[in-house]
């Protein structure tokens, strides 16, 4: 586990807001787990905090780290294939429309 970034030792969270935690996920945890679990706690809110001092005001907020552009393509309209040739592909077809078994009923529709 990396050094606890907390150069003063106190811990950020306590044992018992550990178990508080614990208690509203549901999970069953020992006294040896509350403490491990506290300090490893430590060290992740320990780096988070580090995190947002590095964050300066005159940096752009950024979604990627190198600049991206567009890549789609201009939308075209282009000629499809035939209806009858797409039906032929399905395992059964109604009214020129592909026939697939009802999966509701009238109770859930």
């Amino acid at each position: 586990m990396p050094d606890n970034p907390n150069p003063s030792g106190e811990a950020n969270i306590s044992r018992d807001e550990v178990a508080h935690l614990a208690r509203l996920a549901r999970l069953a945890v020992t006294e040896d787990e509350l403490e491990m679990f506290a300090q490893q706690l430590d060290v992740i809110l320990g780096a988070v905090a580090r995190v947002g001092e590095v964050a300066a005001t005159d940096i752009p907020p950024t979604s990627h780290a190198v600049p991206l552009t567009n890549v789609f393509r201009a939308d075209e309209v282009r000629p499809s294939l035939p209806c009858g040739a797409v039906l032929a592909g399905g395992p059964a077809v109604e009214d020129e429309k592909f026939r697939v078994p009802r999966i509701l009923t009238e109770e859930t529709a």
